[in-house]
């Protein structure tokens, strides 16, 4: 099943997150310890994405949305052996 990125970005603005970003990385790549003033949200597109929280690693699937809430420490990694394509918002308070 087709992601419709920008349907998901369209949703995620009424909803209230702003500051929406689209990432494609290649094998490997790391975002680590991230915090942010205000809640998110975070979803895998293709690809393998890991994301960690307190602690915890969760692989995510295609199309999965996983919130995150503001000031909790957090990574994201493209675990896969090919390129990883996700979204993320912040800003909802």
């Amino acid at each position: 099943m087709a992601i419709d990125e920008q349907q998901i970005l369209a949703d995620w603005k009424e909803r209230g997150f702003v500051q929406a970003n689209t990432y494609a990385d290649g094998p490997g790549k790391s975002w680590l310890g991230y915090v942010h003033a205000a809640d998110g949200v975070v979803m895998a597109v293709e690809g393998q994405l890991e994301l960690e929280m307190v602690g915890q690693r969760k692989l995510m699937n295609p199309g999965e949305e996983v919130p995150i809430k503001r000031h909790v420490l957090h990574s994201v990694r493209n675990v896969g052996d090919g390129d990883c394509r996700w979204l993320s918002a912040y800003g909802k308070s």
